[in-house]
């Protein structure tokens, strides 16, 4: 009688560690809360992957587009490139102290990040420029690489790719576990984010659409190189994203993630198609886990986003009521 006491315990046991973890895996979406949002978001995935929906989408139609700053990961107190770019200037300066020979490049060694901005886009340029060109692609690629590995953000005090947003990981993991390709398509720079969205998104970095700088093909000490140059190639912004989107995946996508005003045009463009179509803004509103920013921000302004979102069906995620976590892991 005991040992069919202790079957039947052990078996009741393993019953309910397989409906625990059927139920972890049952939801797609574990760090968001039991929202209208999440609810929203599910149907919509449902909808365009069921075969015997009216509004099923063949896998090579289900293209998500993504924002990266203030989308996927943090972007205050500035976008976490420029951390990066005055991070390096400080690095080349000390092997090179008359690379600071500007009012920009003083400001952004001296931590003056109030002056740099001063100067606009053109103080803002000449860092880029000292800290991004002038240096193959392979190179700069490692230097992205190494700096995320030891740099640490000034408030937070995480790695910059540990202040990625966790239910926007898991909204990225759903949508591929239903035969969407997933894309970035950021203001950011294209070689930077490149250097992290596979380890960090799952995103290659054959999907990964962002602005550049021009680049030109050489041969130094006997191997090919692709090196960049101090000269805009291209702006991916605003109007900008629709014609990269265009130019690089050559299809209109039917999901559009975005936080910003920056993003509008891109998911004007989406959401304009034929057929079922879903557009994205988060709205930064928790200055207790993250930050609260909207209308009147420097970085991440929204506005006509937030005026326009719902004549226009997109959906407005607030983190502070629909994400139960922010970050991955404490």
């Amino acid at each position: 009688m005991r040992r069919w006491t202790a079957r039947l315990l052990a078996l009741t046991v393993v019953l309910g560690v397989l409906a625990v973890d059927a139920e972890v895996r049952a939801d797609p979406l574990p760090s968001w809360n039991e929202t209208t949002s999440k609810a929203q978001i599910l149907s919509f995935i449902d909808q365009v992957t069921d075969p015997a929906s009216p509004d099923y989408v063949t896998p090579a139609e289900r293209i998500a587009v993504f924002d990266n700053d203030g989308t996927l990961w943090g972007e205050k107190p500035f976008y976490f490139q420029l951390f990066f770019a005055v991070d390096k200037l400080k690095e080349l300066a000390e092997q090179d102290p008359a690379i600071v020979n500007s009012p920009a490049r003083e400001a952004a060694i001296a931590g003056d990040f109030e002056a740099l901005f001063a100067g606009g886009e053109e103080a803002l340029l000449d860092v880029i420029f000292a800290s991004h060109a002038d240096i193959s692609v392979d190179d700069f690629t490692a230097d992205v690489r190494e700096w995320l590995a030891t740099a640490r953000h000034p408030v937070t005090g995480r790695r910059y790719d540990g202040m990625v947003y966790q239910p926007m990981l898991e909204l990225l993991s759903a949508l591929r576990d239903n035969g969407f390709s997933t894309w970035i398509v950021s203001g950011g720079g294209i070689h930077f984010i490149r250097a992290f969205a596979d380890d960090v998104y799952g995103i290659p970095p054959e999907q990964v659409i962002g602005s550049t700088v021009k680049t030109v093909y050489e041969v130094v000490d006997g191997v090919p190189v692709i090196m960049k140059t101090p000269a805009i190639g291209f702006i991916d912004d605003k109007a900008g994203k629709p014609v990269a989107i265009d130019a690089h995946i050559g299809r209109r996508p039917i999901f559009a993630g975005g936080n910003s005003d920056g993003d509008f045009e891109m998911l004007e463009y989406v959401t304009s198609g034929e057929g079922p179509r879903f557009g994205l803004l988060i709205h930064h509103t928790d200055a207790a886990r993250e930050s609260a920013y909207d209308r009147d921000s420097s970085v991440g302004r929204l506005d006509r986003g937030l005026d326009e979102a719902g004549e226009r069906g997109w959906l407005v995620v607030d983190m502070a009521e629909d994400w139960a976590a922010i970050y991955p892991g404490p």
